[in-house]
């Protein structure tokens, strides 16, 4: 996996990360800065961390199904991306309300909840036999575009409005997608 096809990983995954922190930019009033590093590190401490617990479990069962291991990694990320365009084309500013992610509790269900999907890639990962040393440039990678998705979503909320919300879900799930793709072509090897 190059870095680019890592830094576009964590992109995508980040995207869901980016909306959640822009719609809640735009209703909150100013954040202090320690409430916006817990929640900055929150979301990517969250992330990373199901990067890493997803491989660990893929990992376990990776000699039950290394025949079909492609095969369920495009299916993880087809799933995920797939989920991820329809939800940004039907959610709307008035579907989810914003809830005050400087909360303790919410911020740690909000942080969840987007970071289920990476769980997912983690397992799609090491079913593609990633081993431990470039997992651990993914799950850096993952933890830092996290922070900083989270971090710009939450400066710009006002700014960018409660649109771009949406088409930041939609731009991730279609890198998902294509990341299922790629994995896909190369195990089959189609083009060559």
């Amino acid at each position: 996996m190059t870095f680019l096809s890592i830094l576009l990983l964590a992109s995508g995954l980040s995207f869901d990360t980016f909306a959640v922190s822009l719609s809640c930019g735009i209703s909150l009033p100013q954040i202090k800065r320690v409430k916006f590093l817990k929640i900055v590190s929150g979301f990517a401490i969250f992330q990373s961390g199901f990067i890493l617990l997803g491989w660990l479990l893929g990992y376990k069962v990776l000699e039950y199904v290394s025949a079909l291991d492609h095969w369920i990694a495009f299916s993880l990320l087809a799933y995920i991306g797939i989920k991820m365009i329809f939800d940004g084309f039907k959610s709307t500013e008035t579907d989810k309300p914003c809830i005050d992610i400087t909360n303790n509790r919410s911020l740690a269900v909000v942080s969840f909840a987007t970071s289920i999907d990476a769980f997912a890639v983690g397992i799609s990962l090491a079913l593609i036999s990633i081993t431990p040393d470039r997992l651990f440039l993914i799950w850096l990678t993952v933890a830092m575009v996290t922070a900083a998705a989270s971090a710009v979503g939450l400066k710009w909320g006002r700014f960018l409005g409660s649109a771009a919300g949406t088409r930041a879900m939609i731009l991730g799930g279609i890198i998902l997608l294509s990341l299922g793709l790629k994995i896909l072509i190369e195990h089959l090897d189609i083009l060559s």
